[in-house]
């Protein structure tokens, strides 16, 4: 485990072993997701749609969604 400093402008080095594991390099975009006491650093997905794709898959029972979208007639 490696750790950062906040500097005074409220900018911190992202470690190298960091950058590596997520192939990221200068200029690339990064995103940061606080989620309660935890920060989480992603590399920014080319398409945000890709990313999500099949994200929901299986959290339905089966025949659920057919049943909902029925009812949209």
């Amino acid at each position: 485990m490696t750790e950062a400093t906040l500097s005074s402008k409220n900018q911190i080095v992202i470690p190298r072993e960091a950058r590596e594991a997520l192939g990221v390099k200068a200029g690339d975009k990064l995103l940061v997701v606080v989620r309660g006491g935890e920060v989480l650093v992603l590399q920014r997905p080319e398409s945000y749609r890709e990313a999500i794709r099949g994200l929901a898959k299986g959290t339905y029972p089966a025949g659920y969604l057919e049943k909902e979208r029925g009812g949209w007639r």
